[in-house]
């Protein structure tokens, strides 16, 4: 072969290599173009990113709502659990003290359940002409008991008993004692005006007798 020949072949074979290297880059970056995502894709992924987070969002607000309604609801059971005790309390409360009440109401005597005396000539002195006088002043011989149990207590029907700490006097114990004086002068030494006068106090003050000495009993005084 002669040589311009020669170099005609080589100029040919290297044209060919080129065309196949430059077809071959050309398939390769259409390739690669077409792995690349493209402006539909990135913004398919952004909605997609968008979409989980709302969801996530919403899953957030369902857990506080939820949470929220728990501990509403809890309160409320409180509330109620609180009241529900309030009301068990007032009412055990109500009924100690009920209690107490029928507790402290049989423990009060009766003003006198003894003996009814058939006359005032049972007694003798002081006793004597009190229980006249009671008879006289509108009331029944059964009061009497409860008249003499009362100003024994008081002052052993005494005409001159004094109390050293009140100044209390006479069978009575008219304080102060010139109380009396408006029945008579001699209240100090009478123990008929003392009587007299002790018969009107419990008359306008309980009634009778056995309600002053009822008075006597509760609470020490009449």
């Amino acid at each position: 072969m002669s040589r311009p020949w020669r170099r005609f072949a080589a100029r040919t074979a290297a044209i060919a290599l080129l065309s196949v290297g430059v077809a071959g880059g050309f398939y390769l970056s259409e390739d690669r173009q077409s792995q690349r995502p493209g402006p539909g894709a990135q913004v398919a992924g952004s909605v997609t990113e968008i979409d989980v987070d709302y969801r996530q969002e919403q899953a957030v607000s369902r857990q506080v709502r939820a949470a929220r309604q728990q501990a509403t609801e809890v309160r409320k059971q409180a509330r109620a659990a609180a009241e529900k005790a309030r009301k068990a309390e007032e009412a055990a409360r109500k009924k100690a003290e009920e209690k107490a009440a029928r507790e402290a109401a049989a423990r009060i005597a009766k003003p006198y359940d003894g003996p009814i005396p058939e006359s005032c000539e049972e007694y003798s002195g002081n006793r004597k002409v009190g229980c006249a006088m009671m008879i006289d002043a509108g009331f029944k011989i059964d009061q009497f008991p409860c008249l003499d149990k009362l100003w024994n207590k008081e002052s052993g029907w005494n005409h001159k008993a004094r109390n050293p700490s009140s100044g209390a006097y006479g069978i009575p114990q008219a304080y102060p004692g010139n109380k009396m004086s408006s029945v008579g002068d001699d209240w100090e030494t009478n123990p008929v005006t003392q009587i007299k006068w002790g018969l009107g106090y419990i008359k306008g003050r309980y009634s009778n007798p056995c309600g002053a000495w009822t008075q006597s009993q509760n609470k020490g005084y009449y």
